[in-house]
C-alpha cells in the first residue's frame, strides 16, 4: 500500500497563524479552475462552480491511486478574488462587484490526459452543470503575505485592511496578483464563527 500524500502538511504555503502576517514563497502549483462573477452568497453560478470541482477532484484522486499507485488527500477549496477597485473587499464589501476563480489544487503528476478522461467519465452520468467550464491550469504566485482568519467571511475586512495598508507597505512591499483564500473549513457545514481561512496576497519588492 502506498503512502497517502497530504500537501497541507508538506507545503508551507498551506500553513498560517491567526493574528500574524507571514511572508512565504509559494511554489508553482496546478489546479482545477472555474471562473465566475458576483456575490458568492446569492449567485447560483458560484454554487454550480463548487459542485463542478469536487467530483473531478475525487475522480482524479482515485485514478491516480489506481493507475499510478500514488494516493493523496483531496485538497480544500480555494478562491482567487478581484475587483476593479480592491476597496470592494476592505471598505464597501460590495460583493456584486467581485470576480472570482474557484480552484482545487492537484498534484503535478496529474496530466492533461488524465484530466480529460476524468471530465468524460464525470459527464457520462449526472454531470454537474458547469463541468465543461472547468480547466486544468497552473498558478505562479511566488512571494506572498498570508495569515489565518478564524470567523465569518464578512469579518475579513479589518484583517485585509491591515494586511493591504499596513503590513505590506510597512515591509517595503506592494500588492501584485489576486487576493487568494484557502478554505480549510467546509463553509457548507461549519458555523461561520468557526471557519478557518488562509488569506493570501501576492507581493513584490518596492
Amino acid at each position: 500500500m502506498t503512502d497517502k500524500v497530504d500537501f497541507k502538511r508538506d507545503l508551507d504555503a498551506y500553513r498560517a497563524r491567526q493574528g500574524r502576517f507571514q511572508i512565504v514563497d509559494v511554489p508553482d502549483l496546478q489546479y482545477l479552475m472555474v471562473d465566475g462573477q458576483g456575490d458568492p452568497n446569492t449567485s447560483p453560478v458560484f454554487t454550480d462552480a463548487v459542485e463542478a470541482l469536487y467530483p473531478l477532484a475525487y475522480r482524479l484522486k482515485f485514478a491516480s491511486k489506481r493507475t499510478l499507485g500514488r494516493d493523496y488527500v483531496v485538497m480544500p477549496l480555494e478562491g482567487l478574488w478581484w475587483a476593479d477597485d480592491m476597496d470592494a473587499f476592505t471598505a464597501s464589501r460590495d460583493k456584486s462587484r467581485w470576480n472570482w476563480t474557484l480552484m482545487i489544487m492537484i498534484p503535478d503528476w496529474i496530466d492533461q490526459g488524465m484530466f480529460t478522461d476524468a471530465v468524460e467519465q464525470t459527464a457520462a452520468r449526472n454531470p454537474p452543470r458547469r463541468l465543461h467550464e472547468v480547466r486544468l491550469g497552473s498558478l505562479s504566485e511566488g512571494r506572498c503575505v498570508q495569515t489565518m482568519h478564524v470567523g465569518s467571511f464578512d469579518d475579513e475586512a479589518e484583517v485585509l485592511a491591515r494586511m493591504h495598508h499596513e503590513f505590506i507597505p510597512g515591509n517595503g512591499l506592494r500588492m501584485v496578483g489576486k487576493h487568494h483564500e484557502i478554505y480549510l473549513s467546509d463553509f457548507r457545514k461549519v458555523a461561520p464563527e468557526r471557519l478557518r481561512t488562509i488569506l493570501r496576497q501576492p507581493v513584490s519588492r518596492g
